[in-house]
C-alpha cells in the first residue's frame, strides 16, 4: 500500500511542528479571553534560538524555551517560542502543553511588564 496512512485534515496527519504551532495558539486563546491586547502581538514559533540574536549569552545548560522582542518602528511586538528546547524537556502532548504555556504567559508576563500570576492566575500549577 502506498500513499498516505491518513488524508492530510486528519490530525493523524500534521507534522510535529505543526502539532506545537496548534499548542502555542491553543494557549494564546486561552490567555486572549483575558488580555484582549494580545491581538496586537505576534506569536512565533521557531525550532531553536539563535546563537547571535538576542544578546544574552547562554550555554547547554541554559538553553531558552522562550523569548521577546519588543514593539518598534511600526513592528508590532512578538513571543517567540523555541521548539526543540520545549519538545526535549517533556515526554508527553499533555506535558509539552503546559511547558508551552508557562512559555508563552511568561513571554506575555514581560512583554506587558507584569508578573506571570497576573497574566495568568493558575500559572505554575500545571
Amino acid at each position: 500500500m502506498r500513499g498516505p496512512i491518513a488524508p492530510p485534515q486528519v490530525p493523524l496527519a500534521a507534522s510535529r511542528a505543526d502539532a506545537f504551532a496548534d499548542l502555542v495558539q491553543d494557549s494564546v486563546e486561552r490567555l486572549e479571553r483575558r488580555w484582549p491586547q494580545l491581538a496586537e502581538m505576534d506569536f512565533m514559533v521557531l525550532e531553536v534560538p539563535r546563537l547571535d540574536g538576542s544578546g544574552v549569552p547562554w550555554n547547554d545548560e541554559a538553553v531558552p524555551l522562550g523569548g521577546t522582542i519588543p514593539a518598534r518602528d511600526g513592528r508590532r511586538a512578538r513571543v517567540v517560542v523555541y521548539r526543540r528546547p520545549v519538545e526535549i524537556r517533556t515526554k508527553g502532548r499533555d506535558e509539552r502543553a503546559a511547558l508551552v504555556h508557562e512559555v508563552v504567559v511568561e513571554q506575555v508576563a514581560e512583554l506587558l511588564g507584569l508578573t506571570p500570576e497576573t497574566v495568568d492566575p493558575r500559572y505554575g500549577e500545571d
